[in-house]
Formats: structure tokens, C-alpha cells, sequence
């Protein structure tokens, strides 16, 4: 059963961020450039929100027009769910489930370490099932394999 942090020693710790007057034009180019679904909102080094695709669907559903020069506090989530890096992949895709979210924040104290996202967590459930079926399909056939 894998935990958050070898999740993110695999995928790496890389976090993009922005500020919450960076205006929503900028917010949503870094996004395209860095092909990620969502951003932190960092103020002073301290989560203050997330910005996701979704909120900027949300965004352009509910509006005529769109003023993109708009700082992104005023389109971003501010109830930002976390996990730490000791915590179970499971424990991240049921939290995931639970809420309706797609990326997660790791803190370990008060330290941003990392995101995931739920593609980064269906991958290694998937990686995990992959080698049960493996093992198993290697014990049925009387072949002894250590993992």
C-alpha cells in the first residue's frame, strides 16, 4: 500500500502557484503552459486557495462576458482540503471522492511539499492492482515470484 510520499518521490514535487491578485488571464496561460489542471493561490508562503479548471468553468458559465483581467481570489476555492505525505494513496482517493475534488495539497506540518491529482492517484491504484494480479495469476500457476 503506497503513501503520498512515494507517490511524490516518483512524480516529483514540483508546485505551481500564483498570487490571489494575479489576474485571471495570467492564472489561466501558466495553467495551458504547464498543462495542469489547477493552481495554488500562495500568500506570504500560506495556501489561501486552489483554482482549478472547473472554477473557471463555473466562472464562464455564470457570466456574459468574461473579465479575465479579474484577480483569480475572486473565482478560486477557498476551502482547500490537504493531506500529508504519511497518509495512504486510499486514504487520498477516498478523500477525493468524498469532497468532488481532483488535487490535493501535501503538507507535512506546515511545509507545502507537493500536489497530487487524482490522475496521479488512479495511476498508482492501478500500478498496485497490476501487481496483485501478477502475483496472483504467478501463484495459481505454481511460479513463486517475490515482490
Amino acid at each position: 500500500m503506497a503513501i503520498v510520499k512515494n507517490l511524490l518521490d516518483m512524480k516529483g514535487r514540483e508546485v505551481w502557484s500564483v498570487t490571489p491578485d494575479t489576474p485571471l488571464r495570467n492564472t489561466l496561460k501558466l495553467m495551458a503552459e504547464k498543462n495542469i489542471g489547477a493552481v495554488l493561490v500562495l500568500e506570504e508562503g500560506k495556501i489561501v486557495g486552489i483554482f482549478s479548471e472547473r472554477d473557471y468553468a463555473r466562472y464562464a458559465a455564470s457570466r456574459e462576458s468574461l473579465l479575465l483581467d479579474e484577480p483569480v481570489k475572486n473565482f478560486m476555492t477557498r476551502s482547500v482540503y490537504y493531506v500529508s505525505p504519511q497518509q495512504t494513496v486510499e486514504e487520498c482517493m477516498a478523500l477525493m471522492t468524498a469532497k468532488h475534488i481532483r488535487h490535493l495539497p501535501v503538507l507535512e506540518g506546515d511545509q507545502l511539499v507537493g500536489v497530487i491529482s487524482i490522475g496521479d492517484v488512479v495511476k498508482q491504484l492501478l500500478e498496485e492492482k497490476e501487481i496483485t494480479i501478477q502475483s496472483l495469476e504467478n501463484y495459481i500457476r505454481g511460479r513463486t515470484h517475490t515482490i
